[in-house]
């Protein structure tokens, strides 16, 4: 394309911005419009099946942005700061369950992370929290339990908390023998905005209301989680509804169903590349396990695909030395293959 061919330099501007801030929206709308030009009834049914899905998923998503407006507007997050005091086991264990149960999405821990390692905590109890937190929350929770069942949001709870406590073991065990020392990458370590919190961590508010300050917080963060909610499940109904009508039930079954290790083993392997988002993958395996796939292999792939999605390796690649991110990565996968071979072999007893 030559010069002459492309748009302005100000209308590419705005176009770059349009595209990063607005991409999930437009791939969704692009989507649909390809298939209105190819495939005209898919491209309404899909439409109509988002748009069911979502109607019916609305109640769980109102009180998902609630508990997280809500988390913000108070200050209830501070709370996780007086999980990192006291002996190393007593730090893995709160860390791991502080992670399971914390709003902190895994990308908006990096804050924090930083925070902790550089004031010194020990790696194996930030890890342990590290690898807890990016799978469940409870909005997670709330979401699990409405898109697939209670029983599979119970187990990830669970998992999440198993892989943290596993991983915080693992480090521990490797810190005692001289390794792991300096974690951070040079130049890291102010502990950014969510320094603040560990350092000098504000009392929470419960009466979030009576204060302007704070009612403002919590209709943005209500608003934020919203849209941030709605173009992501948008996305993933449509996915969803292309899957169930292009994928035959029996390749599913064939790859990730059936019993034995090997569906576990590739959902996990899969999870990696093709997670998209916590939310996100929710209906996603919700349609595989219709089809066929093994439960234990759609718990695997949730818990691979939470700690290793892109976004959440990026900034750990960011924040961590080779060494850390690598040891990151593997406890990752084996806590995730652990927990789908738990889980399958509860959901057979």
């Amino acid at each position: 394309m030559t010069d002459a061919a492309l748009p302005p330099p100000g209308l590419r501007s705005v176009l770059r911005h349009l595209w990063q801030d607005q991409r999930i929206w437009l791939t969704s709308a692009l989507i649909l419009a390809a298939l209105a030009i190819f495939d005209t009834g898919q491209a309404a049914e899909s439409a109509l099946f988002a748009g069911r899905a979502l109607l019916n998923t609305a109640p769980f998503l109102v009180l998902s942005i609630t508990i997280a407006a809500w988390a913000g507007a108070t200050g209830a997050d501070n709370l996780i700061a007086k999980a990192f005091t006291g002996a190393p086991l007593l730090m893995i264990g709160l860390g791991a369950l502080a992670g399971g149960i914390s709003p902190f999405c895994s990308c908006g821990v990096i804050p924090l992370i930083a925070a902790l390692l550089a004031m010194g905590v020990p790696l194996s109890a930030v890890m342990a929290f590290w690898l807890a937190s990016p799978i469940m929350d409870p909005s997670m929770f709330v979401l699990t339990a409405g898109v697939l069942d209670l029983e599979f949001a119970v187990a990830k709870t669970l998992a999440a908390i198993g892989l943290g406590l596993f991983g915080g073991l693992v480090v521990l065990a490797l810190s005692r023998s001289g390794a792991l020392a300096d974690p951070l990458r040079a130049g890291i370590g102010n502990g950014g905005c969510g320094g603040a919190r560990v350092r000098a961590p504000r009392p929470v508010v419960w009466r979030f209301w009576a204060e302007p300050e704070r009612r403002a917080k919590f209709a943005k963060t209500a608003l934020t989680t919203t849209l941030f909610l709605a173009k992501w499940l948008t996305l993933a109904f449509i996915l969803e509804s292309l899957m169930l009508a292009w994928i035959p039930a029996e390749t599913v079954t064939a790859a990730l169903g059936g019993e034995g290790l090997m569906p576990i083993l590739t959902a996990t392997l899969v999870g990696v590349p093709a997670y998209l988002n916590g939310y996100a993958a929710l209906p996603l395996v919700g349609g595989l396990i219709e089809q066929g796939m093994a439960p234990g292999a759609g718990m695997a792939f949730l818990v691979a695909g939470g700690v290793t999605s892109i976004p959440a390796a990026m900034a750990v690649w960011a924040l961590a030395k080779p060494q850390v991110f690598a040891l990151y990565i593997a406890l990752s996968l084996v806590g995730a293959f652990a927990s789908g071979l738990l889980f399958q072999l509860w959901t057979m007893v």
